[in-house]
């Protein structure tokens, strides 16, 4: 690393020799980047945090050419009377399909769902049920009728136990209820009471397209106060939303965190760094000569931006750079790196703080500019050197993830990192002489104390009490790591909005049935089709834990062929005969009275007269009748370990012919992406601690110290377990990527208190930690502060990145101040120190 400083060294002269032209070529050069890096959107898909090559992705991306995904704006339309929210209803279409949408030159909706046409399905209920569902009313028909010709027997006596009987038919007609429901819905999208009624609009519009949303939500709100629902009654009440609104505010949300955490972080470290510089720069003025200090209180306030001024703008540059190289790297932020710039603005001020501190006290001590900059470049560029790479290295490293969150971030977050180190070592030179030469800068000379000063403290007070105090903190968390726990429940780690569950609330339990959240397997043939639906059901009967509900395709709804639609009408006449048989054609009830009239039916269904809003979910985007399989899980997919067991179960489908299917949802792809994270997130942080023991032992040329300055690391990261223990903190999907990180500028504050007092030697530990140590305490401060605006955010998952960042780093801090002090001064009390 000396070699690399001495060869860049020249770039330093430069600064000096001509720092206007070098900053001007750079702002340009950030001004260019800076209009790219606005432009990066945020895609919130999980899908994208996926590589393309993944079978589940790739199933997915077929599944949405192929079938599409439309997620519809709602209009739920609430009140005591259904004939005035009809009326509404009524009065409301037209107008809302005739919104227009003038920077598209297009209306914002094309198509509605409304009223159902459920006559015919009423007709055709059992022609429309599977095999299995016909033949289970059948042998509920024959259950009925086999009671009835014993009940009408007047010597029977019933001897056995017919509970279990009884539940058998409960469940075969609940199952009945819920097929007929399904297949014949109410006529009105209504709730039970039907005092809720849903519109579905079908935007024309992309669904990440936040202008375009913004506006038509906005449009449909405007058109639904300008018509009054009072008017129709007095209680009404109309909003609009659906999952449609809650994406957009899941959008607005994300980029209304990254706006605060910007504006809360870089506030704050601003602040933070503008007072220590100032206060630092005034009390080295007043150590200086008496006849030199020509400058007033006032003098230093007015100069109160000048530090932030000196480091920030070198800052700015470095992150217009990364935001737009990666704007033609990657195209887009995901979630995770969406906040990314005010992280980077507090790690990437550390480099300019301790360049610029060291600077100051290199003037303080007399020096003129250009020997102070390039002494401090000498003396502290190889510890700076050493701790951006290895930081650097340690994100890098997460490049290599299959995760995109993990590689996305890697390589947002370490070529930030490089890029401000180099704006620190290599612009921020150009700011310092431009500052000096119009004296925005005001240094005087420190008078050297001689006798009559106290005399200067060399040994760290409690050493071994700290030193054994902190090791036995470090065996406990060892043997206690089962206590450490991952939140494998997505759904509390995804922001609430009040406004989309008070839409739940109002739309109430409209079209809600226990099949949800379906998988999809795309086919080519019928035949193919077939054999998926028989691979599927052997595999639920053979599985007595399986997480599949049930799992359904139109071919075997829909008869396709001649044979097949007489094998079906077969069936509905065996239904007719059972209930023409004089034991049962003089009993009534719902299911009976609904099978009489289901049973009529004699001829086949033309798939042109079944019902748009039935026929749509089978349809492909082309119109067509799509051969597809959907598989409902009898599980609750936010819980990511069941999410996990139905991918297992069904995520890769073989059929008895060799053919092999890969089933496609958002689920599985989450599933999948929480499986490989898991996996991985142990591998990446092994990864970063060996890159970064290479490096610091390369910069340090010493195993024996390269293990000194990572020490108060290992020590402080084992406290920040022991912390996650005490307080139930669990890790995440969103925070796992924070341990890398946490690795590589944790690492910073050891490897620059050890290289200082190497620098100063024996029984100077004290006068490193008044330098050196408030250099690293306001570096990590920044550090945390950038990640603590993430403290602020709505998104539990960014949040629990800043929990575990600010105390990650201040525990790594915490342990560089006091655990490795302690150590050295044992070492020192054994004479083990070698230099």
């Amino acid at each position: 690393m000396r070699k690399l400083l001495a060869l860049l060294k020249p770039l330093i002269k430069l600064n000096y020799r001509y720092p206007a032209p070098v900053l001007i070529f750079f702002i340009l050069l950030a001004v260019i980047s800076g209009f790219y890096a606005t432009r990066l959107a945020i895609d919130t898909d999980l899908a994208s945090l996926l590589p393309d090559h993944y079978e589940s992705v790739q199933a997915l991306d077929e599944l949405r050419e192929s079938v599409g995904g439309e997620t519809p704006l709602e209009v739920v339309v609430n009140s005591p009377d259904f004939e005035a929210n009809k009326a509404f209803a009524e009065d409301f279409i037209p107008r809302a399909m005739e919104l227009h949408y003038d920077r598209f030159n297009d209306n914002y909706v094309n198509r509605y769902e409304y009223r159902r046409d459920v006559e015919v399905l009423k007709d055709y209920a059992v022609y429309l049920a599977t095999d299995n569902e016909i033949d289970e009313i059948i042998e509920y028909l024959e259950d009925e009728l086999e009671r009835a010709r014993l009940e009408a027997n007047p010597f029977f006596v019933d001897f056995e136990d017919d509970f279990d009987d009884d539940k058998e038919d409960e469940d075969r007609l609940r199952r009945f209820d819920e097929l007929y429901n399904e297949l014949v819905p109410s006529e009105y999208p209504v709730n039970q009471d039907s005092t809720s009624l849903v519109l579905s609009f079908f935007p024309t519009g992309s669904q990440n397209d936040l202008r375009y949303l913004d506006d038509m939500f906005d449009a449909f709100e405007e058109l639904i106060a300008e018509m009054n629902p009072a008017a129709y009654h007095p209680e009404m009440i109309v909003r609009s939303g659906g999952r449609l609104e809650r994406h957009l505010m899941e959008l607005d949300s994300i980029i209304s965190d990254v706006i605060t955490s910007f504006g809360s972080g870089i506030t704050a470290v601003i602040l933070l760094v503008s007072f220590y510089f100032m206060i630092k720069l005034i009390i080295n003025y007043r150590r200086g000569h008496q006849r030199h200090r020509r400058h007033s209180l006032w003098s230093h306030l007015v100069r109160f931006p000048v530090p932030i001024m000196v480091i920030g703008i070198p800052l700015l540059i470095s992150l217009c750079l990364t935001f737009g190289i990666t704007y033609f790297a990657l195209g887009t932020l995901n979630t995770m790196t969406s906040v990314l710039f005010v992280i980077l603005f507090g790690l990437g001020i550390d480099y300019g703080i301790h360049f610029y501190a060291r600077y100051l006290e290199k003037r303080s001590a007399g020096e003129p500019v250009r020997s102070a900059l390039l002494n401090t470049y000498d003396s502290t560029g190889a510890a700076i050197m050493t701790s951006a790479t290895t930081t650097a290295v340690a994100l890098f490293v997460l490049i290599f993830a299959d995760f995109r969150g993990f590689s996305e971030f890697g390589f947002i977050s370490g070529l930030g990192i490089v890029l401000a180190y180099l704006a620190m070592l290599f612009i921020m030179p150009a700011i310092i002489t431009l500052f000096e030469r119009y004296k925005l800068i005001l240094i005087n000379s420190n008078v050297t104390e001689t006798t009559g000063t106290k005399k200067q403290r060399t040994k760290f007070p409690f050493a071994r009490t700290i030193f054994v105090a902190g090791t036995l903190v470090v065996a406990a968390v060892l043997f206690n790591t089962d206590k450490l726990s991952f939140e494998y429940n997505f759904s509390v780690l995804e922001p609430e909005f009040p406004r989309y569950e008070e839409f739940r609330d109002i739309r109430g339990d409209i079209n809600q049935t226990g099949r949800r959240n379906p998988a999809y397997i795309l086919a080519d043939t019928d035949e193919e089709v077939r054999n998926i639906l028989q691979t599927i059901r052997q595999k639920k009967e053979d599985n007595p834990e399986t997480t599949i509900l049930d799992v359904e395709a139109l071919q075997e709804r829909f008869p396709v062929s001649p044979e097949e639609e007489q094998h079906k009408l077969g069936k509905i006449a065996e239904i007719r005969e059972l209930l023409e048989d004089p034991f049962l054609e003089d009993q009534e009830g719902e299911y009976i009275d609904i099978l009489r009239r289901a049973s009529k039916v004699t001829e086949p269904l033309d798939i042109e007269d079944v019902p748009d809003f039935l026929k749509n979910r089978f349809l492909t985007r082309d119109g067509e009748i799509g051969r597809f399989v959907m598989i409902y899980p009898a599980v609750g997919l936010s819980d990511g370990r069941k999410s996990i067991a139905f991918k297992n179960e069904i995520g890769r489908i073989e059929t008895p012919e060799g053919n092999v299917y890969h089933a496609a949802s958002t689920s599985i792809v989450a599933a999948e992406m929480l499986e490989l994270m898991r996996d991985e997130s142990p591998y990446m942080v092994v990864a970063t601690f060996v890159m970064i023991f290479i490096l610091v032992n390369i910069g340090f040329r010493s195993l024996r110290w390269s293990i000194i300055a990572m020490l108060p690391l290992l020590i402080g990261l084992s406290w920040t377990f022991a912390a996650m223990m005490i307080f139930g903190l669990t890790f995440n999907m969103y925070n796992l990527v924070v341990l890398p990180a946490i690795l590589g500028i944790g690492n910073d504050n050891g490897v620059h208190l050890a290289n200082r007092y190497r620098e100063e030697g024996k029984k100077k530990m004290f006068p490193v930690l008044k330098s050196t140590g408030q250099h690293i305490t306001i570096g990590s401060f920044t550090t945390m502060l950038g990640f603590a605006g993430l403290l602020l955010t709505q998104h539990p998952g960014l949040n629990s990145i800043g929990v575990l960042a600010v105390t990650g780093i201040g525990l790594t801090l915490f342990s560089a101040l006091t655990y490795l002090p302690s150590l050295v001064q044992v070492l020192e009390d054994r004479n083990w120190i070698r230099f």
